[in-house]
């Protein structure tokens, strides 16, 4: 009997580059939209057709550490053009092997989050990076 796999075991890597541990990946889908389409007299219900294809922005979050490689990448679209990548978001299982993995196409930063900074606070500071991307595919 196969057991589904945790959440948290996850690995994510910039054109073959690991970036790091992340507290979280989110916003990971796709959807496709609806067009309702009606003959003029017809009455019945309206045909349902495929529309445009879209994917959600994809927010990586991690605590700040001496290396800036979020930061680096989202700086060399403000300097230049935007520097698309491939990024791979691979789930592992117990042992540590890969389990499923998704590539993300064309994908590029979009939004850099600095960390919020409270005296009074025993958080670790967390930085955000929010990435556009034209499609995805699971690869395993």
């Amino acid at each position: 009997m196969a057991y589904p796999h945790g959440k948290f075991r996850y690995m994510v890597e910039v054109q073959g580059m690991e970036l790091g541990g992340f507290s979280e990946v989110s916003g990971f889908d796709a959807t496709i939209d609806v067009i309702e389409y009606r003959e003029g007299d017809k009455v019945q219900t309206p045909m349902k057709l495929p529309g445009l294809k879209k994917y959600g922005n994809i927010t990586l979050r991690q605590g700040v550490a001496d290396k800036d490689a979020l930061y680096q990448w989202m700086a060399t679209g403000f300097e230049k053009d935007v520097n698309r990548q491939t990024l791979t978001i691979t789930l592992l299982d117990i042992n540590g092997e890969a389990a499923a993995s998704w590539q993300v196409i064309n994908a590029w930063p979009t939004k850099y989050t600095a960390p919020d900074f409270n005296a009074t606070s025993s958080e670790v500071a967390v930085e955000s990076l929010e990435i556009a991307h034209e499609g995805m595919t699971r690869t395993k």
